[in-house]
Protein backbone atom coordinates (compact mmCIF):
# COMPACT_ATOMS: atom_id res chain seq x y z
CA UNK A 1 0.00 0.00 0.00
CA UNK A 2 1.47 3.69 -0.91
CA UNK A 3 1.85 5.96 1.27
CA UNK A 4 -0.87 8.53 0.28
CA UNK A 5 -3.23 5.59 -0.05
CA UNK A 6 -2.29 4.57 4.36
CA UNK A 7 -3.00 8.95 4.68
CA UNK A 8 -6.27 8.87 3.15
CA UNK A 9 -7.32 5.48 4.89
CA UNK A 10 -6.16 7.40 8.15
CA UNK A 11 -8.00 10.55 7.64
CA UNK A 12 -11.58 8.19 6.53
CA UNK A 13 -11.25 6.17 9.84
CA UNK A 14 -10.49 10.38 11.81
CA UNK A 15 -13.59 11.35 9.89
CA UNK A 16 -15.49 8.97 11.00
CA UNK A 17 -14.52 9.08 14.25
CA UNK A 18 -15.70 12.81 14.74
CA UNK A 19 -18.86 12.39 13.04
CA UNK A 20 -20.38 9.13 13.74
CA UNK A 21 -22.65 8.61 11.47
CA UNK A 22 -25.87 6.62 13.50
CA UNK A 23 -24.98 7.65 16.48
CA UNK A 24 -27.60 8.13 19.34
CA UNK A 25 -30.63 6.91 19.70
CA UNK A 26 -32.94 8.95 17.06
CA UNK A 27 -34.50 10.62 20.29
CA UNK A 28 -37.66 9.97 22.48
CA UNK A 29 -40.24 9.69 19.61
CA UNK A 30 -38.11 7.22 17.36
CA UNK A 31 -39.55 3.79 16.76
CA UNK A 32 -38.01 1.37 19.02
CA UNK A 33 -35.42 -1.11 17.15
CA UNK A 34 -36.32 -4.23 15.98
CA UNK A 35 -33.19 -5.64 18.08
CA UNK A 36 -30.33 -4.33 20.01
CA UNK A 37 -26.99 -5.49 20.79
CA UNK A 38 -24.11 -4.90 23.75
CA UNK A 39 -20.56 -5.67 23.59
CA UNK A 40 -17.72 -4.55 25.49
CA UNK A 41 -14.10 -5.32 24.44
CA UNK A 42 -12.65 -6.19 27.94
CA UNK A 43 -9.17 -5.85 26.50
CA UNK A 44 -9.95 -2.05 26.02
CA UNK A 45 -13.12 -1.08 27.17
CA UNK A 46 -14.55 -0.13 24.39
CA UNK A 47 -18.24 -0.36 24.40
CA UNK A 48 -21.26 -0.32 22.16
CA UNK A 49 -25.43 -0.59 22.22
CA UNK A 50 -26.14 -0.89 18.08
CA UNK A 51 -29.72 -1.07 17.47
CA UNK A 52 -31.37 -2.49 14.11
CA UNK A 53 -34.33 -0.99 12.92
CA UNK A 54 -36.06 -3.44 9.90
CA UNK A 55 -37.85 -2.14 7.26
CA UNK A 56 -42.14 -2.73 7.85
CA UNK A 57 -43.76 -4.48 5.25
CA UNK A 58 -40.80 -6.05 3.44
CA UNK A 59 -40.69 -9.64 1.92
CA UNK A 60 -37.57 -10.34 3.19
CA UNK A 61 -35.92 -8.54 6.17
CA UNK A 62 -34.19 -5.56 4.89
CA UNK A 63 -31.99 -2.97 7.30
CA UNK A 64 -33.53 0.40 7.33
CA UNK A 65 -31.57 2.29 9.56
CA UNK A 66 -28.87 1.02 12.42
CA UNK A 67 -28.15 3.51 15.50
CA UNK A 68 -25.96 2.84 18.06
CA UNK A 69 -24.20 4.41 21.07
CA UNK A 70 -20.29 4.05 22.53
CA UNK A 71 -17.53 4.74 23.77
CA UNK A 72 -14.02 3.27 22.85
CA UNK A 73 -11.11 4.32 20.62
CA UNK A 74 -11.55 5.86 17.53
CA UNK A 75 -11.04 2.52 15.25
CA UNK A 76 -14.14 1.37 17.14
CA UNK A 77 -15.72 4.67 16.87
CA UNK A 78 -15.56 4.93 13.55
CA UNK A 79 -15.78 1.13 12.76
CA UNK A 80 -19.69 1.04 13.69
CA UNK A 81 -19.82 4.53 11.93
CA UNK A 82 -18.59 3.07 9.10
CA UNK A 83 -21.10 -0.14 9.53
CA UNK A 84 -24.01 2.47 9.87
CA UNK A 85 -23.46 3.72 6.15
CA UNK A 86 -22.29 0.10 4.27
CA UNK A 87 -25.91 -1.76 6.14
CA UNK A 88 -28.74 0.62 5.37
CA UNK A 89 -30.76 -0.65 2.83
CA UNK A 90 -29.66 -3.70 2.49
CA UNK A 91 -30.92 -6.90 3.10
CA UNK A 92 -29.50 -9.64 5.37
CA UNK A 93 -28.01 -11.64 3.11
CA UNK A 94 -26.23 -8.66 1.67
CA UNK A 95 -24.94 -7.64 5.44
CA UNK A 96 -23.60 -10.89 6.10
CA UNK A 97 -21.47 -10.98 2.94
CA UNK A 98 -20.18 -7.38 3.71
CA UNK A 99 -19.77 -8.65 7.48
CA UNK A 100 -17.84 -12.01 6.45
CA UNK A 101 -15.58 -9.86 3.77
CA UNK A 102 -14.83 -7.02 6.47
CA UNK A 103 -13.69 -10.06 9.21
CA UNK A 104 -11.45 -11.47 6.12
CA UNK A 105 -9.87 -8.20 6.01
CA UNK A 106 -9.19 -8.16 9.78
CA UNK A 107 -7.70 -11.93 9.29
CA UNK A 108 -5.42 -10.87 6.47
CA UNK A 109 -2.35 -8.60 8.46
CA UNK A 110 -2.73 -5.73 6.91
CA UNK A 111 -2.57 -7.32 3.15
CA UNK A 112 -5.45 -5.28 1.09
CA UNK A 113 -8.15 -8.10 0.23
CA UNK A 114 -8.88 -8.60 -4.01
CA UNK A 115 -10.12 -6.22 -5.80
CA UNK A 116 -13.82 -7.33 -6.38
CA UNK A 117 -13.76 -8.39 -2.55
CA UNK A 118 -12.34 -4.68 -0.92
CA UNK A 119 -15.49 -2.87 -3.60
CA UNK A 120 -17.79 -4.52 -1.62
CA UNK A 121 -16.03 -2.64 1.34
CA UNK A 122 -16.63 0.53 0.68
CA UNK A 123 -15.04 3.06 3.19
CA UNK A 124 -14.27 -0.03 5.24
CA UNK A 125 -11.61 -0.82 3.09
CA UNK A 126 -9.48 1.80 5.05
CA UNK A 127 -9.18 -0.12 7.69
CA UNK A 128 -6.77 -2.86 6.72
CA UNK A 129 -3.97 -1.18 8.16
CA UNK A 130 -5.51 -1.93 11.51
CA UNK A 131 -5.12 -5.63 10.82
CA UNK A 132 -1.37 -4.98 11.27
CA UNK A 133 -2.06 -4.79 15.08
CA UNK A 134 -3.62 -7.69 16.74
CA UNK A 135 -4.85 -5.76 19.57
CA UNK A 136 -6.94 -3.46 17.80
CA UNK A 137 -8.23 -6.04 15.42
CA UNK A 138 -11.13 -6.51 18.46
CA UNK A 139 -11.86 -2.68 18.25
CA UNK A 140 -12.57 -2.56 14.63
CA UNK A 141 -14.81 -5.83 14.62
CA UNK A 142 -16.63 -4.55 18.13
CA UNK A 143 -19.27 -3.24 15.81
CA UNK A 144 -19.64 -5.66 13.25
CA UNK A 145 -19.77 -8.25 16.01
CA UNK A 146 -22.68 -6.15 17.88
CA UNK A 147 -24.66 -5.75 14.59
CA UNK A 148 -24.29 -9.22 13.57
CA UNK A 149 -25.80 -10.49 17.00
CA UNK A 150 -28.62 -7.63 16.85
CA UNK A 151 -29.59 -9.28 13.33
CA UNK A 152 -30.06 -12.23 14.38
CA UNK A 153 -32.19 -11.51 16.98
CA UNK A 154 -34.10 -9.06 14.42
CA UNK A 155 -34.82 -12.08 12.52
CA UNK A 156 -35.50 -14.75 14.46
CA UNK A 157 -37.80 -12.48 16.91
CA UNK A 158 -41.75 -13.46 16.65
CA UNK A 159 -43.68 -10.50 14.88
CA UNK A 160 -44.77 -7.80 17.01
CA UNK A 161 -48.19 -6.60 16.93
CA UNK A 162 -48.87 -4.51 13.67
CA UNK A 163 -45.89 -6.40 11.69
CA UNK A 164 -47.63 -8.92 10.66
Amino acid sequence: MTGSMEQLYQQVILDHSRERHGAGSGGPDAPPPSAESFQVNPTCGDEVRLRVHLREGAAAPIIDRVTWDGTGCSISQASVSVLTDLVAGADVATVDRVTETFRALMNNRGQPLEDDREEILGDAAAFVGVARYPARIKCALLGWMALRDALAQAVTAPPQAGER
